[in-house]
């Protein structure tokens, strides 16, 4: 499933290229086809993204309301688009581009009320600027659920996802079994800022990449990790390999119908 920077990134796609400008809105799928009228050659007048929720802003109108799931893909081509090449739930297109959305979990027309109530239950996204981490310290301070378990939770963190809640646990030596009341305030300062700045890297770089410099493959001499999702990691997707830091293999177990990676030694409490 997208993690939240990827959410982000289409949000400013989507406002580069079609914001401002009136847009031919349809569903060549059909799923969306009743919706997608109310909004054809209408103004798209902005894109934003919380957490893994993404927002097209028709004004008025409403907004779409979009979320990938595991499955969903946006594909931002240049030119009006001819017929659509399988299953496109929603086409956003003007003279210069269009975008197809394919497979998302969600994909509605809602009004600002409909908005504000799935805002409502979201936690802070580390990537927005509005974010308050106080609401998410409040719930992990009297949780007696697993710090892992907590982050993966969009209604305590909204955006952050598998990779980056087992990279920041590794990278502030914190066991993801650990309960929420026992992890300082300290603590979650240091992973709420983490978050923040390793996700506004993922917007920049397109890709996921949490080692520190020192542990790089140039600093380590070492090959670089070669894995779909991209990125140089710690211990996501690299359960039984050395642990760059200490060579203990990486552990692997599965939470909440997850799998989570965590070094025993690193991450030991």
């Amino acid at each position: 499933m997208p993690e939240g920077h990827i959410i982000h990134r289409l949000a400013g796609t989507y406002t580069e290229r079609f914001a401002g400008r009136k847009a031919r809105v349809t569903s060549p799928q059909g799923r969306f086809a009743e919706s997608a009228k109310l909004l054809d050659r209408r103004e798209m007048q902005d894109a934003e993204a919380y957490g893994k929720h993404l927002f097209l802003g028709f004004g008025p109108r409403g907004w779409v309301r979009v979320h990938l799931g595991l499955y969903g893909k946006v594909a931002f081509t240049p030119g009006r688009g001819g017929e659509a090449v399988g299953q496109v739930r929603l086409r956003v297109a003007n003279v210069d581009w269009f975008a197809d959305l394919r497979g998302p979990a969600a994909c509605e027309l809602i009004g600002e009320g409909e908005r504000a109530a799935v805002l409502d239950r979201l936690g802070p996204d580390p990537l927005r600027a509005d974010a308050d981490p106080e609401r998410a310290w409040r719930r992990i301070s009297k949780s007696r659920t697993s710090i892992a378990a907590l982050l993966m939770n969009q209604e305590v963190v909204a955006g952050a996802g598998n990779i980056y809640r087992a990279e920041v646990l590794f990278r502030h030596g914190i066991d993801p079994y650990r309960e929420g009341r026992a992890v300082t305030r300290a603590e979650w300062d240091a992973i709420w800022a983490d978050l923040v700045a390793l996700m506004r890297l993922g917007v920049e770089a397109k890709r996921i990449d949490t080692v520190r410099e020192e542990h790089s493959p140039e600093a380590m001499e070492r090959a670089p990790r070669v894995d779909d999702h991209g990125g140089e990691v710690y211990v996501y997707r690299r359960a039984s390999m050395p642990c760059h830091v200490c060579g203990t293999p990486v552990s692997q177990a599965v939470m909440a119908g997850r799998n989570l990676f965590w070094c025993s030694v690193c991450q030991a409490d």
